[in-house]
């Protein structure tokens, strides 16, 4: 999945009011929250060809950071 997908993806899931960039710092974001990790999670595993663990997303600082455990 591109940059760009996943930015419209991650949007989406966070129903974010601000604009989500590679570079938005999690604990900025308003709306990463408890279910948005959840979403995250089950959107990351049918995207990725890899398990992603609960403790990676939590070890996550950037949105970068969730991109790249898909795409890693």
């Amino acid at each position: 999945m591109d940059e760009k997908v996943f930015l419209e993806k991650m949007t989406d899931l966070l129903d974010a009011e601000e604009e989500v960039t590679m570079d938005s710092v999690l604990e900025d974001v308003e709306e990463w929250d408890s279910l948005s990790f959840v979403s995250f999670l089950a959107m990351a595993t049918s995207f990725a060809e890899k398990k992603i663990e609960p403790k990676q997303v939590r070890e996550a600082v950037t949105i970068r950071d969730l991109y790249e455990l898909i795409n890693g």
